[in-house]
């Protein structure tokens, strides 16, 4: 049984409705977050050697034991070799880079055309991992050079990656913030691109591209939902750092359910539940406030890339509307989460999910746990839900660890 790996269901440790819901509002989706952009990006995407489309699994168990229609699991493990959701954006962002600055097609900056220019080009990211992988993937296939900055808490498992891919790795104190900033001042003096999904005042337009490249999740996921038959998607649980991720699911599914243009939810729109760890939780506190604010990251979280204490501006403008609730969940439910998908007890096979892959069955079990929280969230038996596994082992060693702690 699924519940099973838990010695108790996990519990959620804070909760806000999004009182801005529902609408309308002033600012149109359109506006915020194109359609072309994510189209042009999935395009993109698709035409990048060893592509295809990651697995929708069906966790059957895991929705009978909690009394709903279906978990649906977006199985971002084997993304091109490099094991997270994050290979769509920041390599995407990058070509985009490339291309714009060197007039040739995205096509033809993988092809190596211009590739003596390109040299001449640096590319830099603040990461926990995952996002500078991307990126340094990224700098491979257009040729220029990649500087990645992690602060104290990444582990040599995950920097190590990124080298091996060609980047020059700096390893700098204090968290994910501190490497931000630093990565931000160092561009700026040295005339380097920043590559980044978190986007703040002045710097809006390459955070947009790398959530385009997300985008491509959701567009596979509504495909390969239609052709198991169902219906759409009621609930989308999905986890968030700075947020980059939800917002781009938010808007390219908010777009499909036939609101391209209006923030006004609609009949068929799904719920959005946005996740976040008790040590970092940006964007609650800023759901709270009605206002972007930031959390000083006292202590690290084990879902190492949601260590994020400001919310990213763009995703924020989306999520701030189309968002339904926002939860924070405690840091002792991962490890029986990833033990349990493991072990293929939640259905759908036996799935290696990362630390950032536990939040969505987390939070889903939680709250379908709690009476209160059941019916406020709508979760019931014509239920589809939605959650993103979207790291497999991106650190074997950890991955290990954690599996053998069990």
């Amino acid at each position: 049984m699924p519940l099973s790996h838990f010695r108790q269901p996990p519990k959620i440790l804070a909760h806000v409705r999004n009182a801005a819901l529902p609408g309308p509002y002033p600012q149109r989706l359109e506006a915020l977050f194109p359609r072309a952009l994510t189209d042009r990006a999935v395009a993109e995407i698709k035409a990048w050697p060893g592509y295809e489309p990651t697995p929708l699994r069906n966790l059957d168990r895991l929705a009978g034991a909690l009394g709903l229609g279906a978990v649906l699991y977006k199985d971002e493990s084997g993304r091109f070799g490099l094991g997270s959701f994050k290979a769509l954006g920041g390599a995407y962002a990058v070509i985009r880079l490339l291309s714009d600055k060197l007039g040739l097609s995205m096509a033809e900056i993988r092809a190596g055309r211009g590739s003596e220019a390109a040299r001449s080009i640096t590319v830099t990211t603040a990461t926990d991992g995952n996002h500078g992988r991307s990126v340094a993937w990224g700098a491979r296939q257009a040729g220029c050079r990649c500087r990645v900055y992690i602060h104290a808490k990444v582990s040599e498992g995950r920097a190590r990656a990124m080298a091996d891919l060609g980047a020059e790795v700096v390893r700098l104190d204090g968290n994910y913030d501190d490497s931000v900033h630093q990565c931000a001042r160092d561009s700026a003096e040295n005339g380097w691109f920043v590559v980044s999904d978190t986007s703040y005042d002045g710097y809006l337009d390459i955070p947009r591209q790398a959530m385009a490249g997300y985008a491509t999740m959701a567009a596979e996921a509504l495909a390969q939902a239609a052709s198991q038959g169902g219906g759409p998607f009621t609930h989308v649980f999905v986890q968030a750092g700075c947020g980059g991720l939800a917002a781009a699911l938010a808007a390219r599914l908010w777009m499909a359910a036939g609101s391209g243009t209006e923030f006004a939810p609609e009949p068929g729109h799904p719920r959005f539940v946005i996740i976040e760890s008790e040590y970092c939780a940006c964007l609650m506190k800023s759901a709270r406030r009605g206002r972007p604010v930031a959390v000083k990251v006292r202590r690290e979280t084990v879902m190492a890339g949601m260590s994020c204490g400001e919310v990213s501006l763009v995703a924020w403008e989306i999520l701030r509307r189309a968002a339904s609730d926002f939860v924070t969940i405690p840091d002792g439910a991962v490890a029986p989460a990833m033990r349990m998908l493991a072990s293929g007890a939640a259905g759908g096979g036996e799935i290696e999910a990362g630390e950032c892959s536990a939040p969505g069955p987390v939070a889903l079990i939680a709250a379908a746990c709690d009476q209160g929280l059941r019916a406020v969230m709508e979760l019931d038996a014509d239920s589809r839900v939605l959650v993103i596994g979207s790291e497999g082992a991106t650190d074997p060693a950890i991955y290990a660890e954690i599996l053998a702690a069990g």
